[in-house]
C-alpha cells in the first residue's frame, strides 16, 4: 500500500488522496463507496461535514504555507 497524501488547499478543503478510511468518534466507518480521493471540509461551512461541498467558496480564507513542526518531546 502506498503513502496516503493530504494536500491543505489555500482558501478551501483538503484534499486527501489514497487508500483511507474515514471513522466517526463513535467508531462507526463512513462509507465512501470506493472512492480513493476527496475533499474534508476545514471551513465549518460544509452542510456535508466532515467532507467539502465547496460552501468555502463564500468567503473561508487561510493560505496554506508549510512548515516543520518542534521534535516530538520525550520523557
Amino acid at each position: 500500500m502506498g503513502k496516503t497524501k493530504l494536500v491543505i488547499n489555500n482558501n478551501g478543503s483538503i484534499k486527501i488522496d489514497g487508500e483511507f478510511e474515514i471513522v466517526a468518534a463513535d467508531g462507526t466507518v463512513y462509507g465512501l463507496e470506493g472512492r480513493t480521493t476527496l475533499g474534508l471540509c476545514r471551513c465549518g461551512l460544509s452542510a456535508n461535514k466532515p467532507f467539502c461541498d465547496g460552501s468555502h467558496r463564500n468567503g473561508f480564507e487561510h493560505e496554506s504555507v508549510a512548515f516543520n513542526l518542534p521534535p516530538m518531546k520525550t520523557k
